[in-house]
């Protein structure tokens, strides 16, 4: 191992290298790596169209977890890929995996930012979930932290002894500016040289770690130093630093994607450069994420706002419906005092029938609205409480609850129309043309090319059966019922309420010339195309 001497007014600093690709530890010393020593075996995976992604967001050290008392590894991420594989998942988003103090973390406290956590299985074992990802047909999107670094085992921090204001020294800011949520340690995004390692940090991911993308977290905070839309505290470096990484990955990788978590409903954010945008692929949606939570975890059936709902599905940025990332579970919404959704809804009893009933209906809003769909680990087998970086997933949860991840299987394989039946699903367009505040049920169109090759999403957010509810159509001739969420073999629970195919009748309704008839189950989704 290796560690620089700085000579300096103040006596000589010892400093870990901070391009340093691999440590003993955060609080060790640099080791020598050899980025080209790895057989990647030929990878040349092809990433998945922005319409077909499913993500699915997983942490490190909770995931599949081998061994007690130490936190899970790439490799045992490895051998949950074929799961994965089987429930359609496409794109694995992995939440911070470098150097951070300690064994356990969510990975939002990176020390060492070129290097990834030992505990984890480090730089080799990465490589080896990338590759073995790749071989399952899975990309690899990374979360990378560039709003603030440390706090903790941070060698940049007053790197050559120099600060002023208590700050963090020649690479970060020292005044006012240097304020984030997690401490006062934002980087300073005017240096060139902090500029070009946060630049090189980027492409190393995606060129000598052949990750398929990254995803970037609180990046309000980086062009802003509250975070917020007020111009007094924007900070134009760091919204110019966060162009020119994803016009660098585009312009040498243009099939890559860049994930912003912004929140704050700019479209702006997932501009083109050339137009004054920041340049992202996609950003997370607080515009769906908000109503949806909302609509979900009422207790009321006659509280629910179905405008509200339906002004969440059709949002999107720059008139693209792929720019936008849409979840009911990601690992901030289950966390920091929130639970996961189901123990919200059952106060904390997720085995409830309303829980699991209107759980079902975030995953279908999740997998038929436009917008790139993501799951957080667990979700599709009713994981119970909230996320800890200590606390394993708990895979018993899957086998009790096989039936469910089966609905997640079946809502997948519509999304991404594996069965040639939904294409409307993967297409731009969308129309909320049907809704009932009074009874609590909502129709939706998706449709790729023409509305009349639409498929149509029904859902009733009531606990009350419909039989015989009508709806327009867009078009004639036969619908055929794809997917009926009341399924009693998606759950023992479940009614088991029939939903039959249909030929369209002629007669205006909802804007339609023509009509059908289908029955609805109690907080029930129905999922129809024609033929």
């Amino acid at each position: 191992g290796y560690k620089f001497a700085l000579q300096t007014p103040a006596g000589e600093l010892t400093r870990n290298d901070p391009y340093a690709r691999a440590l003993t530890n955060s609080a060790g010393h640099s080791l020598v790596f050899d980025p080209l020593d790895f057989d990647w075996e030929g990878d040349n995976f092809q990433m998945p169209a922005w319409n077909d992604l499913v993500i699915y967001e997983l942490h490190i050290g909770t995931f599949n977890v081998k061994k007690a008392g130490h936190p899970g590894t790439f490799y045992d991420v490895i051998e949950r890929l074929g799961y994965l594989q089987s429930l359609g998942i496409n794109c694995i988003e992995v939440m911070p995996a470098t150097e951070f103090p300690g064994a356990y973390s969510w990975g939002y406290n990176p020390s060492n930012p070129f290097a990834l956590e030992s505990d984890y299985g480090g730089a080799e074992g990465f490589r080896q979930l990338v590759k073995a990802a790749h071989q399952h047909g899975i990309a690899v999107v990374l979360d990378v932290v560039y709003n603030h670094f440390g706090p903790g085992d941070l060698d940049l921090w007053q790197f050559d002894g120099w600060q002023e204001n208590d700050g963090g020294g020649i690479y970060f800011y020292n005044d006012w500016r240097a304020e984030t949520p997690w401490g006062h340690n934002r980087p300073d995004y005017g240096r060139p040289e902090v500029r070009r390692y946060i630049l090189e940090n980027a492409l190393m991911w995606v060129e000598d770690y052949h990750c398929d993308g990254l995803r970037m977290d609180a990046i309000a905070f980086i062009r802003n130093v509250h975070g917020e839309e007020d111009p007094g505290a924007d900070l134009p470096d760091g919204w110019s630093l966060m162009r020119w990484v994803n016009e660098e990955i585009h312009r040498r990788q243009p099939w890559k994607i860049t994930i912003a978590e912004d929140l704050r409903g700019n479209p702006a954010i997932t501009g083109r450069p050339e137009l004054g945008g920041e340049g992202f692929s996609a950003q997370w949606s607080s515009s769906f994420i908000y109503p949806v939570h909302e609509t979900l975890t009422t207790p009321n059936d006659c509280d629910r706002d179905m405008h509200a709902l339906s002004r969440a599905i059709c949002t999107h940025y720059n008139g693209d419906a792929f720019q936008r990332v849409i979840y009911t579970e990601s690992h901030d919404e289950v966390a920091n005092g929130k639970c996961r959704l189901p123990e919200e809804i059952g106060g904390g009893d997720v085995e409830n029938y309303f829980a699991k009933k209107r759980m079902v209906l975030g995953a279908a809003l999740t997998l038929t609205a436009p917008g790139i769909p993501m799951l957080f680990q667990g979700q599709e087998f009713l994981a119970p409480g909230s996320f800890n970086d200590t606390e394993p997933l708990n895979w018993d949860w899957a086998e009790a609850h096989g039936g469910l991840t089966q609905l997640y299987r079946d809502l997948i394989a519509l999304r991404r129309d594996l069965r040639g039946v939904t294409p409307g699903l993967r297409g731009q367009g969308c129309q909320v043309f049907h809704v009932n505040n009074n009874d609590k049920v909502v129709a939706f169109a998706r449709w790729d090319g023409a509305i009349e090759d639409a498929t149509i999403v029904l859902i009733n957010f009531a606990n009350q059966a419909y039989s015989h509810y009508t709806i327009g159509l867009p078009s004639g001739g036969d619908w055929t019922v794809r997917f009926n969420s009341d399924w009693h073999g998606y759950d023992q629970a479940f009614e088991d309420f029939p939903c039959y195919d249909t030929a369209a009748q002629g007669g205006d309704y909802d804007g339609f010339g023509q009509h059908g008839t289908f029955d609805l189950g109690p907080y029930g989704v129905v999922v129809l195309s024609r033929g």
